[in-house]
């Protein structure tokens, strides 16, 4: 087999490129010709001419591993290791693809070498790791979806997978939207033009969250009281009420009212530790 090097080419993918960049209908048709006559060649081969032909293959279709590396450059993984696994793609595709089953070279290759690189970025390139269970079903997945290809000839369904693999058809969905774990955004880069960083929009630590446990303790406690002593209470602290406001409203001196507080405090202290213990 040919050293798997990087493309020498570094165009985008065709499906990206300028219009007068982009690889002419004759050059995809005749790709795929001459790639299906080697194939057909390779089977009725052995030895070192069976190897030479596929060899042939490989540098003929590279042009393809390397549009599909680009589709995931920037991505927090090095372009030229990505170059390079999308070629080692390429050389397991045409090894393990079987002209006899009638389907389209590239109906297999694409999946196979998409395969690889996924399965790259998952051993090396995980920025946020998903539990083992998915990182493996996505292994499983990968080889799953280049076998269906082949079988029925275009990209698999989800569900296809599922029933392929014997697994909940959940758990493939999880596995395949676990792709956007490699490179996340950073918190603090813009998001559009006039608008602040996903920082900028995040919630901030309630205040009240520290005496939340208090509260509802408290709410009991304060069932349990008189009208006359609630209503000390909420006068004295909700209200902001001084003692002498609220000696005259329930008529008693402002002493009374001091002493009131202070047993009603001491009470309530003794509640919560009473709740707390």
């Amino acid at each position: 087999m040919p050293h798997v090097g990087p493309p020498s080419a570094r165009q985008a993918p065709s499906d990206n490129l300028a219009p007068e960049a982009r690889p002419s209908a004759a050059a995809r048709s005749h790709r795929r010709t001459e790639t299906a006559r080697l194939f057909d060649e390779a089977v009725r081969s052995e030895g070192t001419v069976r190897e030479g032909l596929l060899e042939e293959i490989i540098r003929l279709n590279m042009v393809i591993a390397g549009e599909l590396a680009r589709r995931y450059h920037g991505r927090g993984i090095a372009a030229d290791d990505l170059d390079q696994v999308a070629n080692l793609g390429l050389v397991k595709a045409v090894q393990g693809f079987d002209p006899r089953q009638g389907n389209d070279f590239l109906s297999f290759a694409v999946p196979t070498i998409r395969g690889e690189i996924r399965r790259y970025f998952r051993d090396f390139g995980w920025a946020i790791r998903p539990p083992r269970s998915v990182q493996e079903l996505q292994s499983r997945i990968t080889t799953a979806e280049g076998e269906l290809f082949q079988t029925l000839g275009r990209s698999p369904r989800p569900s296809e997978i599922a029933g392929h693999l014997g697994v909940e058809l959940e758990l493939v969905v999880d596995s395949l939207s676990a792709n956007g774990c490699f490179a996340p955004m950073s918190l603090d880069a813009p998001v559009a033009d006039g608008d602040g960083a996903p920082a900028d929009r995040l919630g901030g630590l309630d205040p009240s969250f520290a005496t939340a446990e208090a509260r509802i303790v408290l709410a009991r406690i304060l069932g349990d009281l008189s009208p006359r002593d609630r209503q000390i209470l909420e006068m004295r602290f909700f209200g902001g009420c001084t003692q002498a406001e609220i000696g005259a409203e329930i008529g008693v001196t402002q002493m009374q009212v001091s002493r009131l507080l202070s047993r009603l405090l001491e009470r309530l202290r003794r509640r919560l530790e009473t709740e707390a213990a």
